[in-house]
């Protein structure tokens, strides 16, 4: 064999191994719940040391949700999804009976009590909650996160859940961060008329274009290949599908549930851009609301006196008699 050649095997299958590795290595850091995901170890060393009075009340409206979340009386429930894996979940009934039922769901990295600050609004408005845990956080039996493309399935399981347990319920969908964009690529499903309306509050236009933005603001690489082209072959082989496959925008495209898309316009891990790359994709009735100061995942604490009416007015189109 002549030498040139064994150069060229031997730089092949070097490169094919580094690619290997690199998409072993990014898989394992950002989708994998046994050693803590890359983006969420980037948030903690983020966190403001000193708090403007706007950010202190944020804070204290987040405590207060945490800590009604834990006072409630909940029914951990364990149902099959599809392919007859089990699928964790709380539920917390309302104060009177009641055939409505907001389903909330949490974030990248985050958990049901992460969310309370969302559901006691929707609670104290008469509404069952049932408070989903998606695959590779909490209570969860699955390995891995798989950014809500294959917990949307997951969703059509607790929706038919409902609708099977419970008289004719009536359905909302609320879902913050990577929450928002399961709901998002949840409505691109056929839904039974139960559900009636949803709530995505800023959710990303797509897996790769999340990672994308991440790599590009927190690493600073020109380009995403060096860690997310062999990962998204890396999670085609492990969880079935590709980041760019794993698209609110397509989803929506095929949406017809009515949708409020709320963004906060200080927004830089999920960018306020993707708000309208999704409200613009949306082949649904839909409204947007951007809320001025607020960063990631925190539009209802930092201005709850916008957030909350628009939500209800919104919802209120929907869904009649409700408990005030």
């Amino acid at each position: 064999m002549k030498k040139s050649t064994k150069v060229l095997i031997g730089a092949t299958t070097a490169s094919a191994a580094a690619f290997l590795g690199f998409g072993l290595l990014s898989n394992k850091l950002v989708l994998t719940r046994t050693s803590k995901p890359i983006f969420e170890k980037i948030s903690e060393t983020k966190k403001k040391t000193t708090l403007t009075p706007l950010e202190e009340k944020a804070e204290i409206l987040d405590k207060e949700g945490e800590e009604w979340f834990d006072a409630q009386e909940k029914e951990h429930v364990v149902i099959k999804n599809s392919k007859n894996r089990p699928l964790h979940g709380y539920i917390v009934k309302a104060k009177e009976p009641s055939d409505k039922w907001a389903i909330c769901i949490h974030g990248y990295t985050s958990s049901p009590k992460r969310v309370g600050s969302y559901a006691l609004h929707h609670h104290n408005r008469g509404y069952n909650i049932l408070f989903p845990v998606l695959r590779g956080h909490d209570i969860s039996d699955h390995k891995h996160i798989t950014m809500g493309w294959l917990d949307r399935l997951d969703m059509l399981d607790w929706i038919d859940y409902l609708v099977t347990i419970y008289d004719n319920p009536t359905i909302i969908l609320h879902g913050v961060s990577m929450g928002a964009a399961t709901v998002m690529m949840t409505t691109g499903e056929e839904l039974p008329e139960n559900v009636k309306c949803c709530i995505a509050d800023c959710g990303f236009s797509s897996v790769w274009d999340e990672f994308d933005h991440e790599m590009k603001e927190e690493f600073k690489f020109p380009v995403p290949f060096t860690l997310l082209s062999p990962a998204t072959i890396t999670s085609k082989f492990v969880n079935g599908y590709t980041f760019k496959e794993a698209s609110s925008i397509k989803q929506l495209e095929k949406s017809k549930t009515p949708t409020l898309f709320i963004h906060g316009e200080e927004d830089k891990f999920v960018p306020y851009r993707m708000m309208d790359l999704n409200y613009n994709a949306a082949a649904c009735p839909k409204e947007k609301l951007s809320i001025p100061d607020a960063e990631h995942a925190n539009s209802h604490l930092m201005h709850p006196e916008i957030y909350w009416p628009k939500t209800f007015e919104f919802i209120d189109k929907y869904i009649e008699n409700v408990t005030v």
